[in-house]
């Protein structure tokens, strides 16, 4: 059975805390492992999470601010320490390749993995080989080049088993059926549109340090699961717009126009103690399930709809 979920490495904002790494999100996709936003520290709780580095597959960086990136050169070693035998495709805005490389050879150690480094030069499509899916990057606005990341599962059908009774449609014809899209049942034509509806296929969004904009909207549009900064509360909603960031309200207001299923608010200023009114703030906007993110939590992609 297939696994989607979301494993939370690290939480906090600019400066970790006692309870809260700096960022790092792991998102298991059937067989993909793609790391986003590897911050200080993310090696080792990709230890305590129970992560490997044999199960990375992909990385993406929103933008090289230290909190989102520092982790990089850690993981990178650890790659090459474990000798991943697939390549590992890493996604960055080309405007920090600099800093990409100082990263990947920070220290001296012995190569033995393919590191394929996918720089973002414009947003759209990214190169994805093997990937069963589609993998976007979308311009968002903060003070330094920043991309936010969506990935997106075809669209398919799902086989309605009370048509393919009447039809006495079972075992292997139902595999010839949907590998072929046409079988002949007692002289009849059937087609697999007969015997089956329409699967939306699911969506991931992953929304980093950014002010409200165009991006945000077009990233969470219809996601299964959205990934959001929330760094600060409606209350500093000032700061927010100073510094590039978004509050837990506005964040939960896109979720709500655009039709976000499941909310995982995160990257918390160390400011709040207590994130009480993030929630508070976040409800008054949006009515679906909405998870304030914590350091090792794992957070389910909702079912497909049925």
């Amino acid at each position: 059975m297939s696994q989607r979920e979301l494993v939370v490495l690290g939480t906090a904002s600019q400066v970790p805390t006692r309870h809260r790494n700096h960022n790092g999100y792991l998102l298991r996709w059937d067989g993909e492992g793609l790391l986003f936003d590897p911050g200080e520290g993310t090696q080792r709780q990709m230890l305590r999470a129970g992560v490997s580095a044999t199960q990375l597959t992909r990385i993406a960086v929103t933008h090289f601010h230290g909190d989102h990136s520092l982790g990089l050169a850690g993981v990178i070693q650890r790659i090459n320490l474990d000798r991943v035998p697939h390549p590992v495709d890493v996604y960055f805005p080309a405007s920090g390749e600099v800093y990409f490389e100082r990263l990947r050879h920070a220290t001296a150690f012995h190569e033995t993995a393919v590191l394929r480094p996918r720089p973002i030069e414009e947003p759209g499509p990214l190169p994805a080989p093997g990937a069963r899916f589609a993998l976007e990057a979308v311009r968002l606005s903060h003070p330094v080049e920043s991309f936010g990341y969506r990935l997106s599962e075809p669209d398919g059908r799902r086989l309605v088993p009370e048509r393919l009774a009447a039809l006495g449609i079972a075992g292997p014809d139902t595999g010839r059926l949907q590998h072929q899209g046409a079988i002949e049942v007692d002289g009849r034509r059937v087609t697999l549109e007969e015997v089956s509806e329409p699967r939306p296929g699911q969506r991931f969004a992953f929304v980093m340090d950014t002010r409200l904009c165009e991006g945000v909207y077009e990233l969470a549009e219809r996601a299964d699961l959205l990934v959001v900064e929330a760094t600060f509360s409606d209350a500093d909603a000032g700061l927010a717009e100073d510094h590039g960031h978004l509050t837990a309200g506005q964040a939960a207001k896109v979720a709500a126009e655009t039709g976000v299923r499941t909310l995982v608010l995160t990257h918390f200023s160390q400011r709040y103690p207590d994130l009480g009114q993030h929630l508070a703030d976040a409800r008054k906007h949006f009515d679906g399930p909405i998870v304030l993110a914590e350091d090792l939590a794992r957070v389910p992609v909702p079912p497909r709809h049925k």
